[in-house]
């Protein structure tokens, strides 16, 4: 808040992460490669890794813009809105990777909206500030080890592309085959396990 205070929207103030467009050909690589990826002009970088690798991009962003200016397209920071946390914390971290994102366009920087959602109570809030008829990014990785999980994952999902009308989602993790919508799939890193072992190594 010392920094910038965003003119935000719905009951939290969420700020707006602006539509960009998408050209569908990019291999994007997690915030744990920021500093050691060789041709990030060429990539674009993620946050679906664990909150702990990429917390201090909200304690010292201006550490990192310059670093992240070089990729071709940056998803906005996946700060956590597990069911099981207080609802506090969940609203806390969709407005701070909207802050983060909304920070990162101002200095000119290609977000992509990464959208999450807990469970139905959240989609009173979940959508504030993201951009309709825009590319958007999605995570399945954790959510597909249950049913009940599944079941939750392909409801936001649906609330997502009713509310959002996105133009392309980039998937991150399996995709589900109830999932509709022009879907770009990258790779996770649990793909890469799973590589080694069919390759029989």
């Amino acid at each position: 808040m010392q920094k910038r205070i965003f003119c935000g929207v719905g009951e939290f103030d969420i700020p707006v992460i602006h539509p960009i467009e998408f050209d569908g050909n990019t291999q994007f690589v997690g915030f744990n490669y920021l500093q050691t990826c060789k041709t990030p002009e060429e990539k674009g970088l993620h946050f679906f890794v664990d909150d702990y690798q990429f917390n201090r991009i909200w304690t010292n962003i201006d550490k990192y813009v310059f670093h992240l200016m070089r990729f071709r397209y940056v998803m906005s920071p996946d700060f956590s809105t597990y069911t099981d946390f207080p609802k506090a914390v969940q609203i806390y971290n969709h407005y701070r990777k909207h802050w983060v994102g909304a920070y990162l366009q101002e200095a000119g920087v290609k977000v992509i909206p990464t959208i999450s959602w807990g469970d139905e109570s959240s989609f009173a809030w979940c959508f504030d500030g993201e951009p309709e008829r825009s590319t958007v990014s999605v995570s399945s990785v954790g959510c597909m080890n249950s049913q009940e999980k599944r079941k939750l994952f392909l409801h936001g999902y649906n609330a997502m592309i009713e509310r959002l009308n996105p133009e392309k989602i980039i998937f991150y993790g399996d995709v589900p085959d109830e999932c509709r919508g022009n879907i770009v799939r990258i790779n996770s890193f649990q793909d890469k396990f799973k590589e080694v072992v069919c390759s029989g190594w």
